[in-house]
């Protein structure tokens, strides 16, 4: 978080936000009952568990809510500052 961020939004908050932490688990459910059935780590899921890759932070403009991945607040930040 060492460049600014501007909401690509609402445009005009430049200061607050608030920053999401991505936490995944790996879980397999009883697909009739939704109910977990086994929960995994990340490095013994099996070969048809696709590991997380998404963003770690998600960022939420504390003005309009918007929730976006924090390099589009980065990007809009940079070339509209």
């Amino acid at each position: 978080m060492s460049t600014p961020y501007r909401c690509p939004n609402c445009k005009t908050n430049k200061t607050r936000f608030n920053m999401i932490e991505q936490i995944s688990h790996a879980v397999k459910i009883n697909p009739e009952s939704g109910e977990i059935v086994e929960s995994f780590n990340d490095h013994d899921a099996g070969p048809f568990h696709l590991p997380y890759n998404g963003p770690e932070y998600r960022i939420q403009c504390a003005a309009c809510g918007l929730i976006e991945d924090e390099k589009t607040f980065a990007k809009f930040g940079e070339s509209h500052y």
